[in-house]
């Protein structure tokens, strides 16, 4: 049994390269900018500052590693999509996950989408490409506690005619905690594997 609640932020860093010593298999959270990837570590973890969140999108340039229970690492990645930054940072997340995916640690991918926003181009480009290089992905929808009962039936169709059916979907809210041990059980399935 994973103990989320101990969990110590360990380091950020530019590339794989640069990360933790130590062969501890990890699971990296990728989603677009604003999504809510740091709100989500922090209510894996209940702890609401661990991971540092910014209302201002693409803020996270890094690869933020951190240690759950001393089993494994949560890498909080580079949102995707969005940047006020320019193209070059783009292209540097693009150089930097295509690096990180060909560490034999990890055990899989988070993906993250915001629950009330239609897939995106980037969204699918990523999700297509993990799928191509075959790595266990844990699709997680955001901010679900904002949906009524009509966008969740719009929201659940979009989701059956975009991915595959045996793709792991998760609806959370850091909010109301929905979802949470649901993904919590995704992850232990990811790293028992």
């Amino acid at each position: 049994m994973i103990n989320f609640k101990n969990a110590t932020f360990i380091k950020s860093a530019p590339s794989y390269k640069m990360g933790p010593l130590d062969m501890l298999p990890e699971i990296i959270i990728v989603g677009k900018s604003n999504v809510g990837k740091s709100s989500l570590i922090n209510a894996l973890v209940g702890n609401k500052s661990l991971a540092k969140t910014s209302s201002t999108p693409g803020h996270t340039k890094l690869l933020n590693y951190f240690k759950i229970d001393n089993k494994f690492y949560l890498v909080d990645a580079p949102g995707y999509g969005y940047t006020k930054y320019g193209n070059k940072l783009v292209d540097d997340f693009g150089e930097m996950m295509e690096e990180y995916f060909k560490n034999k640690d990890i055990k899989g991918v988070i993906l993250l989408f915001d629950s009330r926003v239609p897939f995106s181009k980037n969204d699918l480009d990523f999700y297509n490409y993990l799928k191509e290089i075959k790595i266990p992905l844990i699709l997680v929808m955001t901010k679900a506690e904002k949906l009524n009962q009509k966008e969740k039936s719009l929201l659940n169709k979009n989701i059956k005619l975009t991915f595959n059916d045996d793709d792991k979907v998760i609806l959370t809210s850091v909010k109301n905690g929905l979802g949470m041990d649901n993904l919590k059980g995704a992850i232990s399935e990811l790293l028992n594997k």
